[in-house]
């Protein structure tokens, strides 16, 4: 991997994540800024770019398809929603929907300490870690791989969609969490609020996209490609593969659980809708499409099948689903290394196009 200075197409993008995020900070401070809609938008655009780069880091550069991705992302989501529905509860003493649904006065035991962040941080680590680990260790010493831990991942997330579904797990059910209403002892609803919550998750997609690119610069960069292009013979000259490819997959999963816990505050609500597996199909699609095994691609991806995504869910909701299979087939027969298959295609045809003039040039007339 070239370095980084010299990685144009890198810096372009980074150089345009933080311009965004230095102008939604400027939007804080002045009444003339971005609005309060259009910073919601930017910043759920750099939450889904976040899980992108999570899903292209385990996919893209160690060749390993994960399907349910979703899961880590949830685990994020719903650690920050109980940290504000519980610091929302404390504030104005309001109980929440679901336990007045449930018939329930007081929170259940393991929501105990939830009412401050680093708690609800830790927690998700910690959760994020043990399914991951626990799940990658038997997955990966069992040697399974290519489609069926795919289909095993998309197994593991629909699992754990049924069981949130249940409204006697403490967690929301099928109605979820919301009715958030403070962060940070803040009204979440404030304008300067939600260009804030927007201005640090794009900050966090650069910290992001800077972490990837130092980690796949250096040495642990050139053993994820190898196991990609050949784990057996990386295993033979004596790398364990295991412990390469479990820590990539724990890290991308930490990375996705971050992911949720910028989304979650965002939106305001979260369900076992998050779960589904169409949308940790989707996560591949938006790496596909911009070009796995491209940090760049990743986020590109993410940003314009969701910003496509967001416009027609308004303006045209029945032509979505249409959209997304015709994206999916242009990959998979047309571009299947995503955006990065068309810039080369036109590079390629610039270039051909100048030997052909310079061949005639040199016709004798």
């Amino acid at each position: 991997m070239k370095s980084l200075w010299s990685d144009r197409p890198f810096l372009v993008v980074l150089a345009a994540v933080v311009a965004v995020a230095l102008l939604l900070c400027v939007s804080i401070l002045v009444p003339f800024g971005l609005s309060a809609y259009l910073a919601n938008t930017i910043g759920q655009l750099a939450a889904f770019a976040v899980l992108a780069l999570a899903l292209d880091l385990i996919w893209g550069y160690l060749g390993i398809l994960s399907l349910g991705h979703g899961l880590f992302f949830s685990i994020g989501g719903y650690a920050v929603a109980m940290y504000l529905l519980k610091h929302s509860f404390e504030v104005t003493g309001k109980v929440p929907d679901f336990l007045q649904f449930m018939g329930w006065s007081s929170f259940p035991f393991y929501w105990e300490g939830f009412g401050f962040p680093g708690y609800a941080l830790l927690a998700a680590a910690v959760v994020t870690l043990l399914v991951s680990g626990l799940f990658g260790y038997v997955s990966f010493r069992s040697r399974v791989g290519g489609v069926y831990f795919s289909i095993m991942t998309q197994a593991l997330v629909y699992v754990a969609m049924l069981l949130m579904f249940r409204n006697d797990t403490g967690f929301g059910g099928n109605n979820g969490m919301t009715g958030f209403t403070v962060v940070f002892g803040w009204p979440i609803g404030d304008r300067g609020v939600v260009i804030a919550l927007a201005a640090i998750s794009t900050l966090m997609l650069a910290a992001t996209m800077l972490g990837c690119r130092h980690l796949l610069a250096g040495r642990f960069g050139m053993l994820m490609i190898a196991a990609r292009d050949d784990e057996t013979r990386l295993r033979t000259l004596g790398y364990d593969t295991l412990l390469l490819k479990l820590a990539v997959w724990c890290l991308s999963a930490l990375i996705a659980a971050l992911a949720g816990m910028l989304y979650v505050p965002q939106v305001g609500i979260i369900n076992p809708r998050l779960l589904a597996p169409d949308l940790s199909l989707e996560i591949a699609v938006w790496v596909a499409v911009g070009g796995r095994g491209h940090l760049v691609g990743a986020v590109i991806g993410a940003v314009l099948v969701n910003a496509i995504k967001f416009w027609l869910s308004a303006a045209a909701p029945d032509v979505w689903p249409f959209i997304l299979s015709g994206q999916i087939m242009l990959v998979a027969f047309v571009f299947p290394n995503g955006l990065i298959d068309l810039a080369t295609f036109k590079l390629h045809k610039t270039l051909l196009s100048r030997g052909f003039a310079s061949e005639s040039a040199e016709l004798p007339r």
